[in-house]
């Protein structure tokens, strides 16, 4: 259980892994992930049958309309994550204060596309198939999906090119562009890979809850930013590692779970996990 509530942080902890250890931050992933949820939930229940028989929850269509719903977010978090990207690179600019606008952007576009309100008329199926699926009866669909990211991040990041691009940037970018490699298309890429997990973790809302909500995930950013960095990561760049950001996700949702089995005051619960 606590393996699932720490999913979708898990998810936006990678993409910001790769993305602090290029020295770089990624603000906008929280709105991301919302924007993607609203985006895939609207589509579902758009897909699923017409208006009329959505509203009496009657869904013909949702073989197509689930499958479809849930690629929308993620491809809304790539688009995002690519966007940042482009910015950042084209126009020089500090990935703080793109990221921070494109989190306002993002997250007002997903209130005006669901009205503020959370959105209605989505599939129950896509929990029974997707988030509430359980393997051997205990094992979470989700937790597998997480966990066969986090060990595929784990590869690209310590085996491969793309990782050694991404160290070396955050190492010395200047540096980096006299050896050859081509910073501006690999901050792209990298951005766009935050921006992809933004929208995984907006698929598994909509999958989780059969909804989305714009008033959620208000803070995930920072939590995601907060993982990353407990777990050894560099806000300077050029170091980091996926095992770390894993550790550093568990510590605050363990320290939570607990806590709220030992029945402490909601209010104290904050001030305990920040401190």
């Amino acid at each position: 259980n606590i393996a699932l509530d720490s999913s979708q942080l898990m998810l936006l902890a990678i993409g910001m892994t790769f993305v602090i250890i290029t020295a770089g931050i990624d603000l906008s992933c929280s709105a991301v992930l919302v924007f993607s949820a609203v985006v895939g939930a609207k589509v579902m229940s758009r897909l699923s049958g017409s208006p009329e028989q959505v509203k009496l929850y009657e869904f013909p269509h949702q073989n197509i309309g689930i499958p479809v719903g849930l690629a929308a977010a993620v491809v809304c978090g790539l688009l995002w994550g690519t966007l940042n990207g482009v910015l950042i690179t084209k126009l020089k600019l500090p990935p703080f204060i793109v990221t921070l606008g494109t989190l306002g952007m993002a997250l007002g576009l997903g209130q005006i596309i669901s009205g503020g309100q959370t959105v209605p008329y989505v599939p129950y199926d896509v929990q029974s198939w997707v988030g509430a699926r359980r393997f051997f009866g205990w094992l979470p669909l989700l937790v597998v999906i997480t966990t066969i990211v986090v060990i595929i991040a784990m590869i690209v990041l310590s085996t491969t090119r793309f990782g050694r691009y991404t160290f070396a940037i955050g190492s010395n970018q200047a540096a980096a562009r006299r050896a050859g490699i081509n910073v501006d298309r690999h901050l792209i890429k990298v951005y766009a890979l935050s921006g992809l997990m933004a929208g995984m973790a907006g698929a598994f809302e909509v999958a989780r809850f059969a909804t989305a909500s714009t008033a959620a995930h208000s803070a995930d950013n920072l939590n995601a930013v907060s993982a990353v960095v407990i777990g050894g990561t560099s806000l300077f760049g050029g170091m980091g590692s996926i095992v770390g950001s894993v550790i550093g996700t568990f510590i605050p949702t363990v320290l939570r779970n607990g806590l709220i089995i030992g029945g402490i005051n909601p209010f104290w619960q904050q001030v305990a996990i920040g401190a």
